[in-house]
């Protein structure tokens, strides 16, 4: 694996944490020191049992971008009360995959010009806005 030098990965999990930018180069791309490209979309979910959990922002998760080896990419932090989770979408921008599962309406938008198949995901109802956004 060490001469690996693409790498496309999409997978959800659910974890203690979210995965961040700082977990990706910890654990992939400090292991894989040739890798030119790397395309990703990741959902994390955490299922929050205690109130006192640190419930980190949008812009907390961004920042563990900076410096990274892909031009954008995109964070999407959502947190569901009623459901006692939270989610967190990760994805190398553009967007490649053919899918986008679980988009909620907190989805940043930006074109998706291979996406064929969408579900949707969230406690509040989706407004008109919304499907005019991601329609683009």
């Amino acid at each position: 694996m060490l001469n690996l030098e693409e790498l496309a990965l999409y997978f959800f999990t659910s974890t203690e944490i979210f995965i961040d930018g700082n977990n990706l180069k910890k654990n992939i791309i400090d292991h894989l020191p040739r890798l030119n490209k790397f395309l990703f979309n990741i959902c994390s979910t955490i299922y929050l049992r205690d109130q006192a959990t640190y419930l980190p922002s949008n812009e907390e998760i961004q920042q563990t971008f900076i410096n990274f080896m892909n031009n954008k990419i995109i964070t999407c932090v959502d947190y569901f009360p009623k459901q006692y989770s939270g989610q967190c979408r990760i994805y190398s921008y553009p967007y490649t995959m053919n899918y986008y599962r679980k988009i909620t309406n907190n989805c940043p938008g930006g074109l998706f010009k291979y996406v064929c198949e969408v579900s949707l995901f969230d406690e509040s109802p989706f407004k008109h806005e919304f499907f005019l956004r991601i329609a683009q």
